[in-house]
């Protein structure tokens, strides 16, 4: 039987995912962010693996390259497209657009009036990159953003999309799931001793 190890890293922190703004991965890691992942990586807790994906976004890919890790780019696993709120920060959003924030926020399924992707749009895009990697027999580290790991756990144990809300994704977090062919199941994992 086939199995797939799949464990989902948050990119490490930026200048935007700590001023609260959409999108902003293109900017690099932040001082903060980089110091942590290279402290992550000393203490040897990712392994190795089979395969490496990145988002495209710099984040990812600084957070990888600290890490020890050499990706191959994978367009699914790409941050949401904020549209005109890329770059802004959630209270500029709240106060100059109140009602398309809240829809935003509690219409998952349908509303982007932002004029960017909707959460669902992210889960299905995520969500069919991920079932394409069940059964794939081998074990792979896929580095992205905290809203991506957030839809791909909602998708991968098959909850309402409206829960991703419920689930926090701080930087640099290890979500780990497993799947031998027919569905994911999420593993909770020590860590290892050194």
């Amino acid at each position: 039987m086939t199995a797939t190890s799949l464990r989902l890293v948050a990119h490490a922190h930026t200048t935007a995912l700590r001023r609260a703004r959409f999108g902003g991965s293109d900017d690099g890691l932040d001082e903060g962010g980089l110091r942590a992942a290279l402290a992550l990586a000393g203490r040897g807790h990712l392994g190795v693996d089979d395969a490496c994906v990145s988002s495209p976004a710099a984040a990812a890919t600084d957070t990888a390259d600290a890490l020890g890790l050499l990706p191959t780019i994978e367009a699914a696993l790409a941050d949401c497209d904020y549209g005109d709120w890329t770059g802004r920060s959630v209270e500029e959003v709240a106060v100059e657009q109140p009602q398309a924030l809240h829809q935003w926020m509690s219409e998952p399924e349908e509303s982007a009036p932002h004029g960017g992707e909707s959460v669902a749009a992210v889960r299905d895009r995520v969500g069919a990159w991920l079932d394409g990697q069940r059964g794939a027999d081998r074990r792979i580290t896929a580095i992205t953003h905290p809203l991506v790991i957030r839809v791909a756990v909602v998708h991968a144990l098959g909850l309402p999309l409206a829960t991703y809300r419920q689930v926090d994704v701080e930087p640099l977090a290890v979500v780990r799931l497993t799947s031998q062919g027919s569905r994911w199941h999420l593993r909770l994992t020590a860590p290892r001793a050194d």
